[in-house]
């Protein structure tokens, strides 16, 4: 998603993408140790990150003696950040529902709160979809289940070679299972008056705005 400008390393730190992948709560004395502190930096600024994040490194090299280079970090985050704050990065991370924690410089926030802004939109009224469809599936597994239940209850009750209690206990089970069937389709009938104004809106939104690229 990003494009790096960032210059190349060489020696220890090509091993940096791979610790950063892992995580840094289980880091090495020697992995610590082959940090460049830039590129930590850059790193957590291409992915948005807040600036507090190096105290997770901090906290995993610490107990080797392994010391932050705060001023290094901040160059390699600033020049991530940069990379990160664009309006497309901005968009792009809203539509995936990514939370934005008021990182990016000044002169680049307004253009890219606007391009999130449209793209979180756009994440909201799909999840709403997307949710409907859910909850319409389960609730019409439920029904079917209930309707299954229903009707082998039905032929226990009528049964004649079934004891009384069985038949009694089949009559109750089929009254209580009708009156959930019955809740179920007023609830299905709701969720899918609910599914398709969502949808209409997710409609209009897409029919007036234009992603941004």
């Amino acid at each position: 998603m990003y494009s790096s400008k960032f210059p190349r390393w060489s020696g220890p730190a090509l091993a940096i993408t791979t610790v950063l992948a892992a995580g840094c709560s289980g880091m090495s004395q020697n992995e610590c140790r082959a940090l460049d502190w830039r590129t930590i930096g850059y790193e957590d600024g291409v992915q948005g990150r807040s600036g507090d994040h190096i105290a997770n490194y901090r906290q995993a090299c610490g107990k080797y003696g392994v010391r932050t280079d705060l001023d290094l970090y901040q160059q390699g985050r600033m020049q991530g950040l940069r990379e990160f704050c664009q309006p497309v990065n901005g968009y792009n991370f809203g539509v995936r529902g990514g939370a934005y924690y008021g990182v990016c410089p000044v002169e680049l926030e307004r253009p890219f709160l606007s391009a999130f802004d449209a793209g979180h939109q756009l994440y909201v009224l799909t999840a709403r979809v997307s949710n409907a469809d859910a909850a319409l599936s389960s609730k019409r597994i439920e029904l079917a289940n209930i309707e299954h239940g229903i009707l082998g209850n039905s032929m226990q009750a009528v049964l004649s070679d079934s004891p009384p209690d069985d038949r009694a206990h089949a009559v109750l089970d089929v009254a209580q299972l009708s009156q959930r069937a019955a809740q179920l389709k007023i609830e299905i009938g709701q969720l899918n008056a609910d599914r398709a104004r969502y949808q209409q809106e997710l409609d209009a939104y897409l029919a007036s705005h234009q992603p941004v690229t």
